[in-house]
């Protein structure tokens, strides 16, 4: 799981987490279809089985709830990310507007803008860890910096430029905010120890519906594939959660979009 920041932090796979959750449960499965035959028969009689169906019902139950919490949070911080890259997609299309309403002064200012957002849009688009980090270094900050420092030496010849500088500057300033911020939010907001509790619930409760099953291929491949829905879930869950990278990402359809307005002004 990608979780980066704070002490719960751990740095791990999505794809080896979820074997490892399969791994797991389904294990808990092939538990019960052992200790089936090796308990006394005491421990089988259907007393027995109806307090360890309801002990199997509370766990399901709880774990239901916290595997609900994991997505939302999940799902919460794809949507606050997605946000985050259109807001600064429409604040790239603005400034590009004022630059463009300047004059032909800011030519080279918009030429350097785009380079910059395409390098950004190329990288959301190839969802690889290597090239989404380099945005993270100082020499595409001092890109985006030099931009601002291009702005900042226009010389209004009117009022109407200047007041167009004044909102440049304002657009630039807002946009590295919005830049910095989405770098900043980049940590995990699945809780581990959430996650190590949910597998051990879905672990234990697996380890009951073997308890009681007939050991044949039909059961052991029905388990296999319920463990793998689960697995599967969580899967989702984790890479819901790193949403610049991997198989499930957000869209650079709005980075795209603003860089299809350089070429309309």
């Amino acid at each position: 799981m990608a979780r980066r920041r704070g002490a719960s932090s751990v740095n791990m796979n999505p794809i080896a987490t979820s074997v490892i959750v399969l791994a797991c449960v389904f294990g808990g499965a092939l538990a019960g279809l052992f200790l089936r035959i090796r308990l006394p028969d005491q421990h089988l009689q259907d007393d027995s089985k109806d307090i360890v169906k309801l002990g199997i019902g509370v766990v399901a139950t709880m774990a239901a709830l916290v595997l609900g919490l994991l997505v939302s949070s999940a799902k919460a911080s794809f949507d606050r990310t997605s946000n985050e890259v259109a807001l600064g997609a429409a604040k790239i299309v603005q400034l590009n507007h004022a630059l463009a309403q300047y004059g032909d002064e800011t030519k080279e200012i918009r030429g350097a803008l785009r380079r910059y957002v395409a390098a950004v849009a190329d990288a959301l688009t190839s969802g690889e860890k290597s090239r989404l980090m380099q945005f993270r270094t100082s020499a595409p900050t001092t890109k985006a910096d030099d931009v601002e420092v291009a702005i900042r030496a226009l010389v209004p010849r009117s009022e109407a430029q200047r007041e167009l500088r004044s909102r440049a500057l304002t657009l630039i300033q807002d946009w590295s905010a919005n830049r910095s911020l989405l770098w900043l939010q980049q940590h995990s907001s699945v809780s581990t120890p959430l996650l190590v509790v949910v597998v051990a619930w879905f672990a234990l409760i697996f380890l009951g519906f073997g308890l009681f099953s007939p050991r044949n291929g039909t059961v052991v491949a029905t388990l296999f594939l319920c463990a793998l829905a689960v697995s599967g879930a969580l899967f989702l869950i984790l890479e819901m959660d790193s949403p610049l990278e991997g198989v499930i990402r957000i869209s650079d359809g709005p980075t795209r979009n603003a860089l299809s307005t350089f070429a309309i002004d």
